[in-house]
């Protein structure tokens, strides 16, 4: 677990346990670093963890998601983020910015750009499209500035991206839909310039979403792997896939490999794959690296446990598992926003709502 990883950037993380990004409300309204915020990041940097994420941070208003969201849309957001990263690298791990539009899901946006228009939603010009670019470029820099370590690209889970690349909810016939590279091109445009405004070792990576897993969008893992393919030529230092399973097969492709495996034996060896989803202990860990997880990152079993990388070299070590009382999660620094925020899903906090 205590292996370094050496990034094609420069960038080296010095193990192979990461944080990863966590929606936690914690911050203010305006998207200024919260005191809890900062916190529970801090906790986890102390605990062991070698690469710390921050939520998904909003790159401009008009991406801002939900109230309590993290922000680095301009230079007001700097002064915190700078602490921030202070924090999350103060015990030797590799922080990370993951930088987030929420398109057509930004509740808090003026106006909610879209692939097309649709109730609420605004078909995204051309014109839109290169200012979400600048926006990200301008985010990256924030973030170099501040001392974080990288960016991740949020390329996943419904958000902007997604957005764009999935062919259900993607129907322009114009250059940014259509075919594959129609639809990849934002994303792919946003890394090459997020990578040529940035110097080495600062990484940039992104996260995908390679294959349908909550939902049926059409994205396929042929799709998926081409599409990691083109992100790496276009200079991603690492590709951090969002899986339910870190160990399964695409959910809907029943015959197919496990998609971290796919997707390692793909890429070159040097662009480490990165994957959370259903790693709770010491063995989990393991076979996911067995079959092609470079670094594992732990969600909610790092929301209980913020020493997990240092307990689970112990013998008999037991993560804490959920449902989790508001006593504990205080005292494992996680903040009444965040505990409100957990209690409306199913199972997690005790008291919260019922095991269905």
């Amino acid at each position: 677990m205590d292996e370094p990883i050496l990034l094609r950037s420069g960038g080296r993380v010095p193990g192979r346990i990461g944080l990863a990004p966590l929606t936690n409300i914690q911050s203010h309204t305006d998207g200024r670093l919260g005191d809890d915020e900062l916190a529970w990041l801090a906790r986890r940097a102390a605990g062991g963890f070698a690469w710390l994420s921050t939520c998904a941070t909003f790159v401009s208003e008009e991406g801002h998601a939900w109230d309590g969201q993290l922000g680095i849309a301009h230079e007001g957001h700097v002064e915190g983020l700078t602490r921030l990263a202070t924090a999350m690298k103060s015990h030797g791990g590799f922080a990370v910015v993951q930088l987030h539009h929420g398109g057509a899901q930004a509740a808090l946006a003026p106006t909610k750009l879209s692939t097309v228009d649709a109730q609420g939603q605004r078909a995204a010009t051309p014109e839109d499209l290169e200012r979400v670019i600048a926006d990200h470029v301008a985010a990256a820099e924030r973030a170099r500035a501040a001392g974080f370590d990288g960016v991740e690209l949020h390329g996943a889970n419904g958000y902007l991206f997604t957005q764009f690349l999935a062919p259900e909810d993607n129907p322009r016939t114009d250059a940014w839909g259509g075919g594959l590279e129609g639809r990849a091109r934002l994303l792919r445009d946003t890394l090459r310039a997020v990578r040529s405004a940035v110097p080495h070792p600062f990484t940039v990576g992104v996260r995908v979403s390679p294959v349908d897993t909550w939902n049926r969008r059409g994205l396929v893992l042929a799709d998926g792997l081409q599409l990691g393919r083109w992100l790496v030529e276009d200079g991603a230092d690492f590709l951090h896939l969002s899986l339910s399973d870190a160990t399964a097969p695409p959910p809907h492709e029943p015959d197919a490999p496990p998609v971290a495996r796919a997707f390692r034996d793909a890429l070159p060896d040097d662009v480490p794959i990165l994957a959370a989803g259903g790693m709770w202990s010491a063995q989990d860990v393991a076979t996911a690296r067995a079959v092609g997880v470079d670094l594992a990152l732990l969600g909610r079993a790092a929301i209980a446990n913020p020493d997990w990388p240092r307990q689970a070299t112990q013998p008999g070590f037991e993560p804490v598992r959920p449902p989790w009382s508001a006593e504990h999660l205080e005292a494992v620094t996680v903040g009444a926003a965040f505990v409100q925020y957990m209690s409306a899903f199913s199972g997690l906090v005790t008291g919260g709502r019922a095991q269905r």
